[in-house]
């Protein structure tokens, strides 16, 4: 009897059911695999490239933009989207420039920390109290932003220091022979907070509710309006974050600085199996789906295509994953 089910669950991976399963259900698995093969093309493509020294490169590069997708992991469980993400995060780099020659470092991170959570309760409330699609109020958030961004620009660029020599290091040096980026120091603890609350809480539980049926979430008790309001705060102050390793990163201060990220950032989650519909996702997908647009980018360099083509790339993943994660969901 032992036999026949173990035949029977080798078999199961053999029928198109059992790979919708795992798609839908273990999405990292697959995700793992297409990483592995992408790392093999790049060889492929440029023999020697693949090294220690590179794979240190890629993940410096992946963590900013994971932190990014974490923020629209956790908005897309609930249904919605944070197009803020990229103005917020360049507002906050800026603010840091400009005030951490007077200030210091701690208080100017302070306030831009501060900036951020105050953009995100704007943006909690009009979505959660007053009903605004996030998708619009996000979008005119980041129009928001980004105005006052500009007008602190014309105010404090006398007295803007660049961006400090703390963010450069944690951004982009690399440790242990050039293996490790000092970045994974902030994100690990991220990470494994955004996992552990979303796995192991009872606010994760609320944000799959709210995203799953919100009526039912409602009648439960639930007060959806609150969750959403403590979602754009958190999803605004992960901008932030990301906001000082992109300019530590870049070695740049500037109110558009992140802005070309907010895509790959909605990408990276929808590759890494959250549903823009809600109710289903994760965060580790998403960590998995920014290093294999990290990869990707890497690879498109090396084939000497432009920028153009990567946003091309972008755009028509999200399109065909979203369509296909639709699909198996559906007929699961």
């Amino acid at each position: 009897m032992t036999e026949a089910v173990a035949t029977a669950e080798r078999n199961r991976w053999l029928t198109a059911a059992g790979w919708r399963s795992l798609f839908r259900d273990r999405p990292v698995i697959p995700l793992i695999v297409l990483l592995a093969l992408l790392v093999v093309v790049s060889e492929l493509v440029r023999p020697g490239v693949v090294s220690p020294g590179w794979a240190g490169v890629i993940m410096r590069t992946a963590v900013p933009l994971a932190i990014l997708a974490g923020a629209q992991t956790l908005a897309m469980l609930t249904g919605g989207i944070d197009l803020s993400v990229g103005a917020v995060a360049s507002m906050s780099g800026f603010v840091v420039a400009t005030l951490v020659g007077g200030q210091g470092l701690g208080v100017a991170i302070l306030v831009a920390v501060v900036a951020a959570a105050l953009a995100g309760l704007v943006t909690g409330i009009g979505v959660g109290i007053f009903r605004v699609h996030s998708l619009i109020m996000t979008l005119g958030m980041s129009f928001i932003v980004l105005g006052l961004a500009n007008v602190w620009q014309i105010q404090m660029v006398q007295t803007g220091s660049g961006v400090p020599p703390e963010l450069r290091t944690i951004g982009s040096n690399l440790a242990f022979e050039g293996v490790v980026p000092y970045s994974l120091v902030v994100f690990v603890p991220i990470a494994a907070l955004i996992l552990f609350a979303l796995r192991r809480t009872g606010y994760g539980r609320l944000l799959y509710a709210v995203g799953d049926n919100p009526i039912a979430a409602r009648l439960s008790g639930t007060r959806p309006w609150q969750v959403l309001i403590a979602l754009y705060v958190i999803t605004a102050v992960l901008a932030a974050i990301a906001g000082f390793l992109y300019s530590g990163l870049t070695n740049t201060a500037s109110v558009t600085l992140v802005d070309t990220q907010v895509l790959p950032s909605v990408a990276a989650a929808v590759i890494g199996g959250t549903s823009i519909l809600g109710g289903r996702g994760g965060f580790g997908g998403s960590i998995v789906g920014a290093l294999i647009l990290t990869v990707a980018t890497s690879l498109l360099s090396s084939l000497g295509q432009p920028e153009a083509v990567r946003q091309i790339l972008f755009g028509a993943i999200i399109v065909l994953v979203a369509a296909a994660y639709t699909r198996v969901t559906s007929e699961g």
